[in-house]
């Protein structure tokens, strides 16, 4: 069997595109606390960690990212539904475009990877529709979890927050690449994670 490639969660790659309403929200803590906008700003420190309604200003600042990760995180990262909204490179639409390599995948054995490209180059060969309808689908289910997925994803900073709070110490590598990148370059990391 071939070295198998992989397997630290290394290839994901995580880019904040925009993060915006910041102002904003600090605009709406002065006005619920009868302060200013400058004073709200430490005041935001000291509610975006409390819940019941406190940090609700979280929900006021969003951020859009471009993140390219293994189908296996997106899966989790699926169960944060509520305030994320993503766009994605379909597999559907690319998966036989060309054969695949080693680095479109997290983690493959090269094995696996060949037999994958022979069904590729089979389905880009076939003429008959119905075996080529077939061949499509053997080829989406022989696509192994650790293919990487490109989506465009936007959230607000409270569901970030949560999801940090639930995933900052999971057994996958990818969370801690996806929050080690991510807090590199938000300017509001202190709204995420609070300080000891």
């Amino acid at each position: 069997m071939e070295q198998v490639i992989g397997c630290d969660g290394g290839d994901m790659e995580v880019y904040l595109l925009k993060e915006t309403g910041y102002e904003e929200a600090m605009l709406g803590i002065s006005l619920s606390w009868a302060s200013t906008v400058a004073r709200a700003k430490d005041i935001s420190i000291k509610l975006a960690f409390k819940q019941g309604g406190h940090n609700k200003f979280l929900e006021s600042i969003m951020i859009w990212l471009d993140v390219t990760a293994p189908r296996y995180w997106w899966q989790e990262f699926d169960t944060y539904r509520v305030g994320v909204t993503k766009q994605s490179a379909s597999t559907m639409h690319t998966i036989t475009k060309r054969t695949l390599e080693h680095e479109d995948f997290e983690m493959i054995d090269g094995v696996v990877l060949d037999y994958l490209n022979e069904y590729i180059i089979s389905y880009q060969d076939e003429t008959d529709p119905i075996r080529k309808k077939e061949k499509f689908y053997m080829i989406k289910n022989l696509l192994p979890e650790g293919f990487l997925q490109r989506r465009i994803v936007c959230m607000n900073m409270k569901t970030l927050q949560n999801m940090y709070a639930q995933r900052k110490n999971h057994k996958l590598p990818e969370w801690r690449n996806f929050f080690n990148d991510l807090f590199r370059q938000l300017d509001n990391a202190d709204l995420i994670v609070e300080e000891q």
